[in-house]
């Protein structure tokens, strides 16, 4: 499997303690979710929506052949703008957040390292998967049926990177949403 990345371990029961207390029902309409909360869980759906876009186009454009010259720029944009945005918000949550919850609440000191090995992990597949999208976008399209087997092998390299970002984006928010609702957000500034 091209640009993969080998599953983890599920977050331990010992992890759940505040995910039992605040299960994932309760949270849209719990008074302690805050703006960061509702902000943390948007920028998560904006990667689920990416992973889908880029994923259900990838296959549209297998199941329909399209023009290289269509595909490419549309593969180029969404492609960018989402590895842009997961790289800068995987490194605000190692270098400022984790290390905050970590302080506020030792118990998920492991969880949290679990994610950032989670990162880590990402951000090479994330490589691989550049690297299989450059020769996508370098076709010239002169080969069509060489061009669609690289796009299927961008297509199975994404699907399984997306499979693995759905998990931990799953994991993470378990871990902070509950954290954010018990400790309050003040936590971040030093107020909990």
């Amino acid at each position: 499997m091209e640009a993969g990345v080998e599953p983890r371990r599920a977050l331990g029961e010992e992890l759940r303690f505040l995910t039992r207390r605040y299960p994932r029902a309760s949270w849209a309409t719990h008074p302690e979710l805050g703006a960061l909360a509702r902000f943390w869980l948007q920028r998560h759906q904006m990667f689920r929506q990416f992973d889908e876009i880029i994923r259900a186009g990838s296959e549209a454009a297998l199941a329909q052949p399209v023009e290289p010259a269509e595909l490419k720029p549309w593969l180029a944009r969404h492609l960018q703008t989402f590895l842009w945005q997961l790289e800068e918000h995987h490194q605000v949550e190692d270098f400022h957040y984790f290390p905050v919850f970590c302080r506020v609440e030792p118990r998920l000191a492991a969880g949290f390292e679990l994610l950032e090995g989670d990162h880590r992990a990402l951000h090479t597949a994330l490589g691989g998967i550049v690297e299989v999208a450059n020769r996508v976008l370098a076709h010239d399209g002169a080969d069509l049926p060489h061009f669609r087997a690289e796009l299927a092998r961008f297509r199975d390299a994404q699907a399984a990177l997306g499979r693995t970002l759905l998990h931990h984006l799953d994991d993470e928010e378990d871990l902070v949403v509950p954290l954010l609702l018990e400790r309050g957000e003040a936590l971040l500034s030093g107020g909990a």
